[in-house]
């Protein structure tokens, strides 16, 4: 099971109020706020890689796992399979954490690191409202 918990049987209606909650999410002043701060952070780091289905492991990182190190929160016990406690953690709505998780570990699963970094910092840029960060190619 992905972190994001999405599956294949969410449909209609269903489907329509969950993109809803995303949209809202991102569309908010938290989401909003927390998609610069991820920016910033993915843009600093030395090696611009992610992994998948851990927020940190070795020393490297997922998304949300390179937002947490910024922020100085020990992730060391944070279950990355439950959304609502990295939502309440980073201090975001769990369909925002969801759908960073997907981002994350299933659009890019077959991706190299690097190229995992590129297809998240892409969908971060352009879900950003107003002056957007510089958008880096899909492939460096």
């Amino acid at each position: 099971m992905s972190r994001s918990n999405y599956n294949d049987e969410c449909d209609g209606w269903e489907l329509i109020r969950w993109r809803g909650a995303v949209a809202s999410a991102i569309n908010g002043a938290r989401g909003q706020q927390m998609l610069r701060e991820l920016a910033e952070a993915l843009d600093a780091m030395p090696q611009k890689r992610l992994i998948v289905e851990s927020l940190i492991s070795d020393g490297e990182v997922c998304a949300m796992g390179c937002l947490g190190r910024r922020r100085g929160i020990d992730m060391s016990e944070i279950d990355p399979y439950d959304p609502e406690t990295v939502a309440k953690v980073f201090g975001i709505a769990p369909a925002l954490a969801r759908e960073i998780a997907c981002i994350n570990d299933d659009w890019g699963y077959h991706n190299t690191p690097e190229e995992r970094w590129g297809i998240v910092r892409r969908w971060v840029s352009e879900n950003l409202h107003g002056i957007r960060p510089e958008t880096p190619p899909l492939s460096a």
